[in-house]
């Protein structure tokens, strides 16, 4: 992605649409605008201007542009935005006429946005932000991506370093001053003030992960063959998405399907069932993928006998249209069939979820921020509990190197093309 080029994207929804957006960054952006349209507008103000081919002058559209001169845009160079009517065929010309302007090419997926970090328009933990935000379904991943890209982490980070900052220069002092004779150590309230900040990080290690966010609240369902899995899996999803059958042995992988119930997102797994005596190879590898899914879930609907289900999981009984006796030791009653208890287990699984979930107010981190805050939580115990002035300054610059990288100032460009390979062209 080089730099000194100016891309073009579509960057509205694919056409045919009312409105065709076309996003141009770069330092050629401004002379596109008179290049097509005979004349640069006042910045910042749409303005309507007849669009034509350089080529043979002929009319591509009459719409509404923006010229929006760096650093203040989007990207932090000059921008400009083509809205145009949104025919595929009329969006398909003017994107070939662009592409045979002289330095201007087409986007690379999230480009416009790594222009942005690169730039200093954004940091890091915005840009993830800003990644969740496109690809939110359920109003909980909504809420915690905006506040990312809207910068709730990154501010918080910010104080957390001038903190440590103001912790390291007091280290620093010391060390200066270690050959005088009245001076050299550290005064009394500096360990304590290394722990309230550690203690501070911990507390937001201590709420629940984005990855459980984006990925859902993982419900497996699993019991013996023939127990009522699928059918369940069905009626919990209202789609007929696993084969059930009275047949022993007719699911033979794990089905996966994310859901979102309640506003809340959920990825329930359908599982084989789990028996001892198969001579069938392809059923117990299924049996062992099944065994995998349970260890892995956050909740398992056990459909087996009671007590024989893994720890913390619900105990249900189903098929109670055909077989109605009490059943005492189960949580929940359900028929697949009728629908009967269907409703009481999915608003029991909602209210169980949204526990795991960020409450509100509350921000979930990503694995690599959460391992970053960790790595400088860790740090800031160490220095808090040395007394050796080197070992503790070298313990403060960790912490503050974690800091740096969680908000992409160095130590990045191995996860870059990762991280806004998620984007979409023109974003």
């Amino acid at each position: 992605m080089a730099g000194n080029d100016t891309i073009f994207a579509l960057s509205s929804g694919n056409p045919p649409a009312g409105i065709a957006v076309i996003r141009i960054s770069g330092p050629r952006a401004a002379d596109v605008l008179e290049l097509l349209g005979g004349r640069i507008p006042r910045p910042r103000r749409a303005s309507v201007m007849r669009l034509r081919d350089p080529a043979d002058g002929s009319l591509l559209d009459e719409t509404l542009v923006l010229s929006l001169p760096g650093p203040a845009s989007a990207t932090g160079e000059d921008c400009a935005e083509l809205h145009l009517h949104g025919g595929r065929a009329l969006v398909a010309r003017v994107q070939q006429v662009l592409s045979r302007i002289d330095g201007l090419r087409r986007a690379e997926p999230g480009e416009f946005t790594l222009r942005a970090f690169r730039n200093g328009r954004i940091d890091l933990a915005e840009a993830e932000g800003l990644a969740d935000l496109l690809s939110a379904e359920t109003e909980l991943q909504l809420r915690n991506a905006q506040a990312l890209s809207e910068g709730v982490l990154s501010q918080r980070v910010q104080a957390w370093r001038e903190e440590l900052l103001g912790i390291s220069a007091r280290v620093e002092t010391a060390i200066d001053f270690a050959d005088e004779e009245d001076a050299g150590s550290l005064d009394a309230g500096f360990a304590g003030d290394c722990l309230q900040l550690a203690e501070r990080l911990g507390e937001w290690l201590d709420a629940p992960r984005a990855e459980i966010l984006r990925e859902g609240y993982r419900v497996a369902i699993g019991g013996p063959p023939n127990a009522g899995k699928s059918s369940l899996f069905n009626a919990l999803i209202e789609e007929d998405a696993s084969i059930a059958t009275p047949i022993a042995g007719t699911t033979r992988d794990a089905l996966h399907r994310p859901v979102a119930l309640g506003g809340v997102p959920f990825l329930f797994v359908d599982t084989a069932g789990l028996r001892d005596d198969t001579g069938d190879v392809i059923e117990a590898i299924g049996i062992q993928r099944a065994a995998d899914e349970l260890a892995r879930a956050d909740l398992v609907l056990w459909l087996g006998e009671p007590g024989q289900g893994p720890d913390e999981s619900w105990q249900i009984a189903t098929k109670i249209d055909i077989e109605p006796g009490e059943r005492p030791s189960a949580d929940f009653r359900v028929s697949s069939a009728t629908g009967e208890g269907i409703d009481a287990l999915r608003t029991a699984l909602v209210d169980q979820a949204r526990e795991a979930m960020p409450k509100p107010g509350q921000i979930a981190l990503h694995d690599r921020q959460a391992g970053l805050i960790a790595r400088s939580h860790e740090a800031l115990i160490d220095a808090g509990g040395n007394h050796d002035l080197l070992l503790v300054a070298e313990g403060l610059r960790r912490a503050r190197t974690a800091f740096d990288q969680l908000l992409g100032r160095t130590g990045t460009e191995d996860m870059l093309d990762a991280l806004f390979g998620r984007f979409c062209i023109g974003k």
